[in-house]
């Protein structure tokens, strides 16, 4: 293949990558603001209303094992095909306004992203080995900016433009047919033998479950992402209990999401630059525990917006850092596809107990003391988990640091 042959292909592919990253979480995000008009329209209580933001975790936690075993099958990118294929319709069902399509729709959307969320790692790695840093911050970018701007357009669409919960949801198939569109070149000549011709596999009896190195990248996503999940859906009623406003809660959580997109994008990059990532995980790690104690002390509008931006920063790096991770203690993309299923089905199995275990907190309590106090040391073990997992070896390294090295071989 010509130079300018793979460079144009390679192009294609990071387009495909971006506009995939698109779509990633405005199918989740966009519900929230949506949830009295859903619950007023089909006569749903709050808990089952609250499903609505947790089945999706739920199937990211059991579907995201089985993403690398449907790849080897039929290779990486038709299985990406396939997940943005059940994403649609799940988006479209989802939006047809029916109880039981309702929580199917959801579901399927939950399945659709996990296969994504799971394989784009491994092409990452494939791909582009030696700009894992760069590819890895473009993708969680991209993916983090419409995360924020989603529930943003969510009462907009619904009311301004007078199209309704169910429109309002059924908007976002718009941008996953782009999606589509750009990823179909990439269903030719690409097959299984890309997998074929990567790094064997460990043998013997070798399972990356097996792997302490795994387990640690394995922490460090479950236990970041409790905090995302836990402070997207109770930061407003945190912000409220301090004398602020609805409305300004609700820009608040805008604020924190918008506040990490600089870190979505340069953490990735710094992290590919460094013999070890062990500083990476402390400075996050600090941002996080800095800002919740700052919510759990309270004080002054300017005081709360300081932790908000503090903590913004600090999931903005986390969840860009552990995709990093992911491929760089990989030594091969099938390592790397392995890995993320492991990583992102403990991981978002351990988020969808931070929401619920916090409400059940306060709803014991009255208090956000005792759930604040748990985010505190949840950031406290996620990073000692990022520490170990910045160690510069691969998942089945005996001793060795190998940065790049398997990077080099592969170019």
């Amino acid at each position: 293949m010509s130079s300018p042959l793979k460079q144009t292909k390679n192009y294609l592919l990071l387009i495909g990558i971006i506009f995939v990253a698109f779509n990633l979480r405005p199918a989740i995000t966009s519900v929230g603001p949506l949830v009295n008009s859903i619950r007023f329209d089909t006569g749903i209580s709050n808990g089952v209303a609250g499903l609505l933001t947790t089945i999706p975790l739920i199937a990211f936690g059991l579907v995201s094992p089985f993403a690398p075993q449907l790849a080897k099958k039929i290779g990486n990118e038709l299985s990406v095909f396939i997940g943005l294929l059940i994403l649609g319709i799940g988006i479209l069902l989802r939006s047809s306004g029916l109880f039981v399509t309702l929580f199917i729709g959801t579901a399927l959307a939950g399945v659709g992203i996990a296969v994504c969320n799971v394989l784009i790692p491994g092409i990452v790695k494939k791909s582009f080995p030696n700009q894992v840093g760069l590819t890895t911050g473009i993708y969680t970018f991209s993916m983090a900016f419409w995360a924020g701007m989603a529930p943003g357009l969510s009462i907009p669409l619904s009311e301004s433009l007078q199209l309704g919960w169910r429109m309002s949801l059924g908007v976002w198939a718009v941008l996953l047919m782009v999606a589509i569109f750009f990823w179909v070149p990439q269903l030719t000549g690409n097959k299984r033998q890309n997998q074929e011709k990567a790094i064997p596999q460990p043998r013997r009896s070798d399972s990356i479950w097996s792997s302490g190195i795994a387990w640690q990248v394995t922490f460090f996503m479950g236990l970041q992402s409790m905090v995302y999940f836990s402070m997207t859906a109770w930061l407003p009623e945190i912000l409220q209990s301090r004398g602020l406003s609805v409305s300004t809660s609700g820009w608040m959580v805008a604020l924190m999401q918008f506040s990490g997109l600089p870190a979505n994008f340069m953490i990735p990059v710094l992290a590919d630059r460094l013999p070890n990532q062990k500083g990476i995980a402390w400075g996050i790690g600090s941002c996080s525990l800095v800002g919740i104690l700052g919510l759990l002390v309270g004080g002054n509008t300017i005081a709360l917006i300081v932790s908000i931006i503090l903590l913004g920063i600090a999931l903005g790096a986390a969840i860009s850092h552990s995709l990093t991770l992911i491929s760089l203690r990989a030594a091969d993309p099938i390592q790397a596809s392995d890995l993320s299923g492991m990583a992102q089905s403990i991981g978002y199995l351990l988020a969808a107990v931070g929401p619920f275990s916090l409400g059940f907190l306060f709803d014991l309590f009255h208090s956000w003391t005792l759930p604040l106090i748990m985010l505190a040391l949840v950031s406290i073990l996620f990073t000692i988990a990022g520490i170990g997992a910045g160690r510069n070896k691969h998942v089945f390294d005996s001793g060795r640091s190998h940065h790049k090295d398997a990077s080099s071989t592969m170019a």
